[in-house]
């Protein structure tokens, strides 16, 4: 038996192995529970965990720069459609997301993989690179934000941090940029301003068009657990893989007890259309893990950040998870 140090936020799909409903199997879990943003400069920077959540644009943009002190398993703790993360403000001339050639656009980070995935839609769909775009970076509406890694990209790309105190969601609103990619709806969207307009209103229509036509719900984030302990125990990546997907669908089969009850437990008035069209759509593997069927997906975002200057070359699917693993 083997302790382990074991980092994730608190999503359901890993609180069951956390407080210890789900074990795993041969070690003893250590639990950290970090947002993703103080967990993510922790992995990249110290390597700090034992097994981590880790952004899939950073563990790609290692292993393209030489190596990672990480080695993955096929479990993605977060996924999330990004049509809704597309804001301009009104007046400033944008109404299509092809409107976005040639404007100032903030991104919290150039690298997050959100951005890679947005950016990968409106190269994909609208003929847009990454080149054409005059990219400012840093918090979205509080706080500092920084790259959790450093950028090497061509001449000609324009990406310029913001200055400490400022804000992107105050630039947009004072003019100095147009448009922002977030992974969350900036604070005074949500407070009613209504000079921040979102430019995919109906984004669940166009999220599920975009799932029908390439059969993607984006990875975000996956397990991986510390190169050199894999090393010594070459049967913890398989351990971590069942352990995961056991904890995924303690997670699912609670939701789905919600779902069917008839006392509404969970607060959304509706959680009963919301599961249907999912697994309408989806199907029942909704929130799928294993490395066969999602290759086509990770080689798709390693795709990106080749396209988007961030991997210095294009690294295959099978370079980011463990061997073991590959059959999933």
């Amino acid at each position: 038996m083997i302790r382990i140090s074991f980092a994730t936020w608190d999503h359901d799909r890993t609180l069951p192995i956390h407080d210890g409903r789900v074990p795993v199997d041969g070690a003893e879990i250590e639990s950290h529970i970090l947002s993703t943003s103080r967990l993510f400069p922790l992995a990249v920077q110290e390597a700090r965990f034992d097994v981590t959540e880790l952004s899939v644009s950073s563990h790609i943009l290692q292993i393209a720069r030489g190596g990672s002190p990480y080695t993955a398993i096929p479990a993605f703790p977060s996924r999330a459609f990004r049509h809704s993360g597309f804001f301009t403000r009104r007046g400033a001339g944008i109404e299509t997301l092809a409107d976005f050639a040639g404007r100032r656009v903030g991104v919290p980070e150039y690298q997050m993989t959100a951005a890679v995935w947005m950016r990968g839609i409106l190269k994909d769909e609208y003929g847009i690179g990454a080149e054409q775009i005059h990219w400012r970076t840093g918090a979205l509406d509080t706080g500092v934000r920084r790259e959790r890694l450093p950028l090497a990209l061509p001449d000609g790309m324009v990406v310029d941090p913001i200055d400490d105190g400022e804000t992107l969601q105050g630039l947009l609103l004072d003019g100095r940029i147009d448009g922002l990619f977030a992974p969350k709806p900036p604070q005074a969207f949500l407070d009613g301003d209504s000079s921040i307009m979102r430019l995919v209103p109906d984004f669940e229509t166009a999220e599920l068009d975009y799932y029908r036509r390439t059969g993607f719900f984006p990875i975000m984030h996956l397990i991986a657990v510390r190169a050199s302990l894999v090393d010594a125990n070459p049967w913890l990546p398989r351990a971590l893989y069942n352990a995961s997907v056991a904890a995924r669908d303690v997670a699912i089969r609670r939701l789905r007890e919600i779902w069917l009850g008839n006392s509404n437990r969970l607060s959304l008035p509706w959680l009963n259309a919301s599961m249907e069209r999912t697994q309408s759509v989806l199907g029942p593997d909704y929130w799928s893990y294993g490395f066969l069927a999602n290759r086509d997906e990770i080689s798709t975002i390693c795709r990106y950040s080749v396209e988007q200057f961030l991997a210095p070359r294009l690294v295959e699917p099978e370079e980011i998870f463990h061997v073991s693993v590959h059959d999933t």
